[in-house]
């Protein structure tokens, strides 16, 4: 079921399904939300599959930090302790987002 909520638009899994458990839509190249940092990532970030496209793993990052919720901070931890990411990759980001990023290699637990 689609849905528009609080300036997004998703899909959900019947009337009673929960915002948490939804699928997103982010629109290439558009802020989800006015304060955002940086766009969702553009049509060019991503990678080609047999079956789909996929963001770069740089663009899923920087998304990541953009939004920086829990979820978000979960999954970034999640790729630091598997070494997706580490603190090389302060230097390809914006300031804001660098220090963010360090945040999270400071303290992994936090």
């Amino acid at each position: 079921m689609f849905r528009h909520d609080a300036g997004i638009d998703f899909f959900t899994d019947g009337p009673d399904a929960r915002f948490r458990d939804a699928v997103y839509i982010l629109f290439a190249g558009e802020r989800v939300r006015e304060e955002d940092v940086l766009p969702a990532a553009d049509v060019d970030e991503s990678e080609s599959t047999a079956q789909f496209c996929v963001v770069t793993l740089e663009a899923l990052v920087r998304m990541k930090l953009t939004t920086f919720r829990d979820k978000d901070r979960v999954h970034l931890r999640d790729m630091i302790d598997v070494g997706l990411i580490d603190a090389a990759w302060t230097s390809r980001l914006i300031p804001e987002l660098a220090e963010r990023l360090q945040q999270l290699l400071d303290d992994p637990d936090g």
